[in-house]
């Protein structure tokens, strides 16, 4: 039997030459920061601060905090009608368990912030200098518009622990000291050390990929990125999807017995990977009818709208069209024919599909009130059998997996299909997947979706630079 390990009450914070925020000193540096206009960062920060749940979630804790300060809707609900963003919603370029295991990187974290809306700039230390890091800082904490996320050794604070992700929530220009606002509460209080000794602890390497640390500046998107479609990473299913784009596809586009655009779409279909439905998923938002009057307030009127809005342009595509014929023209699903006037969540999915039907009807866990409940769910598996043709022509307010395997189309990089053989052939499907005459609200879905994609695609680039290493990680 394993050896019972010792708990811990927090560590003494070693000083110097760290200051504790709380201290005498800590507050002198803090209203003389705040007179100078350098801690403008800090009142949106600790509105919504909040401790890492898990001792690897630094990074996603973090992230968390910075998403929730620039007041970034995610889109879907946290817990009960809430949105929010949690730990526990940003998976989108990490399985969490992954992470919980091990922690993350650099670039994943980066990864993260993408995909949940924000604009990112990432420094690693090797391509900036300290010059550098405090021009963006005095930036950053001169507004409210923009956050730092450092990642760093704890070492050079004398601190116990290896890698560490933290927001920066002030800089006294004085003495050239920036407050750190440690998401590991349990462990250490916010405090202030000398910007010089940041940069050493951000000038170190990762041992798990070989590369150095850095910082990163995440401000908000003028727009929110995506209404109903998200890449999501809670297994390794999207690494094999990659290889399939990359590897496998091309060699599937320069077979010469493709003819003509549905010929294309049909070998397409049956050559994805087995596991292809669970790289996209959307959030879906059924609610249920409220006694004494409805349950939707205007904000959520219009956020339903505009969901409805663009799964309609989605099915007013060519593509969608020929995908929904190829797909399921012999494919009858009489579960979706009920005539039955029942407004269950069960049958509500089965207007949808049937594999929707079952998954609400008990497979997957949600959160949610009497009112109703946001979900993420995964595209049909291609080859199964789904809603009758019928679906085309209904009005059904939640995505089907033809819905989901067209906007995938649509996501993956345009220079996916400049390896078809036939030029005319390529002409035309060119013209299909292309963004150039889609609707607005459709095409800022898609291209949400490209650059999820990339930067999936860049982290498991960022792995392969250190092919020796083992998995990578960032532990607190």
């Amino acid at each position: 039997m394993a050896a019972a390990v010792a708990s811990l009450y927090r560590r003494v914070l070693p000083s110097p030459p760290a200051v504790d925020f709380a201290s005498p000193e800590g507050k002198r540096l803090f209203a003389e920061a705040l007179a100078a206009g350098t801690m403008e960062g800090f009142f949106p920060l600790v509105s919504v601060f909040q401790t890492q749940s898990e001792p690897a979630f630094c990074g996603l804790a973090s992230l968390a905090v910075v998403l929730n300060a620039l007041a970034i809707d995610p889109g879907r609900r946290w817990k009960g009608p809430w949105r929010w963003f949690d730990e526990s919603m940003l998976d989108c370029c990490e399985p969490l368990d992954k992470v919980k295991a091990e922690g993350i990187t650099f670039g994943k974290v980066a990864c993260l912030a993408h995909c949940s809306g924000a604009d990112v700039q990432s420094f690693r230390t090797n391509r900036v200098t300290i010059h550098d890091l405090r021009r963006h800082l005095i930036r950053c904490v001169s507004s409210q518009d923009c956050h730092l996320i450092a990642s760093y050794h704890r070492r050079p604070f004398g601190q116990t622990g290896t890698g560490h992700f933290s927001p920066i929530g002030g800089y006294h220009a004085g003495q050239d000291m920036v407050l750190i606002l440690d998401v590991a509460r349990f462990k250490y209080p916010p405090h202030w050390v000398p910007l010089q000794l940041l940069w050493e602890a951000m000038n170190t390497t990762d041992d798990s990929t070989g590369l150095l640390r850095g910082f990163m500046l995440i401000s908000r998107k003028v727009a929110a990125p995506s209404l109903l479609y998200t890449v999501s990473c809670r297994d390794e299913n999207w690494k094999r999807m990659s290889k399939y784009c990359v590897e496998d596809l091309p060699s599937l586009l320069k077979a010469g017995n493709l003819d003509d655009v549905p010929a294309l779409l049909s070998r397409l279909i049956e050559s994805l990977p087995a596991d292809a439905e669970s790289l996209i998923k959307w959030v879906v938002e059924v609610r249920r009818k409220e006694e004494g009057g409805p349950s939707l307030n205007k904000e959520e009127k219009e956020r339903l709208f505009l969901k409805e809005n663009v799964l309609k342009q989605v099915r007013d595509t060519r593509l969608f069209t020929i995908v929904h014929d190829l797909q399921y023209a012999n494919k009858p699903c009489y579960n979706c024919s009920s005539s039955s006037e029942d407004d269950s969540l069960t049958r509500i999915a089965a207007v949808v599909c049937c594999q929707g039907a079952a998954m609400l009807s008990g497979s997957v866990v949600c959160e949610g009130s009497e009112q109703g409940v946001d979900m993420l769910l995964p595209m049909s598996s291609p080859g199964a059998s789904s809603c009758n043709s019928n679906l085309k022509s209904n009005a059904v307010k939640y995505p089907s997996s033809v819905d989901v395997l067209t906007v995938l189309l649509l996501a993956l990089h345009p220079n996916t299909w400049l390896g078809i053989k036939d030029e005319k052939l390529k002409a035309e499907f060119q013209t299909l997947i292309s963004t150039d005459s889609l609707p607005d609200d459709l095409k800022r879905e898609i291209l949400h979706l490209r650059r999820q994609l990339y930067y999936l695609k860049a982290c498991k680039e960022e792995e392969c630079e250190d092919a020796e290493q083992p998995s990578p990680k960032q532990q607190c």
